[in-house]
């Protein structure tokens, strides 16, 4: 097994309210997680207008939270993002939990 991820990315972008929104819902989660003892890794935000790459990838996508090899497009549901923090830093597996 690999070793926990120490950062988690967030793509969005200037005036994103859903991006806004997520990295709101994302610092309650990880908030939470501390709270419990669990792994929190910090949140670095990328703005994909800054990036033509990253704008062409994302454009209809953000917000975009990544860990690891994992992405979450459209990263707008709390309940997506607790259980893609629990896959990826806590090893559970959430398939078939209700979204």
């Amino acid at each position: 097994m690999s070793s926990t991820p120490t950062v988690i990315t967030l793509y969005g972008r200037q005036g994103c309210h859903l991006c806004e929104d997520a990295r709101a819902m994302l610092d309650a989660l990880l908030a939470q997680r501390r709270a419990q003892g669990l792994p929190s890794p910090a949140v670095v935000e990328h703005d994909i207008d800054a990036d033509d790459d990253l704008q062409r990838r994302y454009m209809v996508t953000v917000p975009v939270i990544a860990i690891g090899d994992r992405e979450l497009p459209l990263a707008t549901s709390a309940a997506k993002i607790r259980r893609l923090l629990a896959e990826t830093l806590d090893g559970e597996s959430t398939e078939g939990a209700p979204a």
